[in-house]
């Protein structure tokens, strides 16, 4: 089994959304997880802006980088610049990869404005874990 770690600031939006489409992509091939250098809540419009694409993570919880030291990672995805700035030193021989996403908790402007940043934010996600998850 694979186990891959997804790293973000407050694993709140991005690496939530990640994790979301690497479990729906990977199915039983891989252990996905999330985590963040803050542990703060998931955003309740990333929840719901996987929920229009038929993936559920309003179960999810936001986890602190530390709780996943004794997990042997084969890969580690950061997904935002602060994150991969930031992270303590995780003791892994994990392959890491970065890939710096927009955050769309931070847009503001209508809801329609908002929803739409999420999408695209999605959207975006949505190719990177796809074609990540085909690529093993």
């Amino acid at each position: 089994m694979i186990n891959i770690l997804v790293l973000c600031t407050g694993n709140s939006c991005r690496s939530q959304i990640a994790e979301g489409f690497l479990r729906y992509f990977a199915k039983d091939k891989a252990s996905i997880y999330s985590a963040g250098v803050k542990k703060t809540f998931v955003n309740p419009r990333a929840i719901a802006t996987m929920q229009e694409v038929g993936i559920d993570i309003s179960m999810h919880t936001s986890n602190l980088v530390d709780e996943y030291f004794e997990i042997p990672f084969d890969y580690i995805i950061t997904v935002c610049d602060h994150a991969k700035e930031t992270c303590p030193y995780f003791p892994s021989n994990a392959v890491r990869i970065h890939h710096n996403f927009f955050d769309p908790s931070h847009v503001e402007g209508t809801e329609e404005q908002i929803t739409e940043a999420f999408r695209m934010t999605r959207e975006e996600i949505k190719i990177f874990c796809k074609d990540f998850i085909h690529s093993l």
